[in-house]
């Protein structure tokens, strides 16, 4: 499946996922990992354990810096 993800301040990714990814998936096909960010579907949160269900996404940053 191809999921486009906008990053929130940063890039855009198209990402070809398998067909059972879940949104976990995504952070981490973009470089993150789920402690240090969320996936949002029409701007509303969504838990990383579920299975992928929009082809476009945007992933927000909670953690920054160090």
């Amino acid at each position: 499946m191809r999921v486009t993800c906008d990053v929130v301040a940063g890039e855009t990714h198209v990402l070809d996922l398998p067909d059972d990814a879940v949104y976990g998936d995504v952070i981490r096909a973009v470089g993150f990992s789920e402690h240090e960010a969320a996936v949002l579907v029409d701007d509303a949160p969504v838990p990383e354990d579920a299975p992928v269900a929009a082809d476009r996404v945007r992933l927000l940053r909670l953690v920054q810096g160090g």
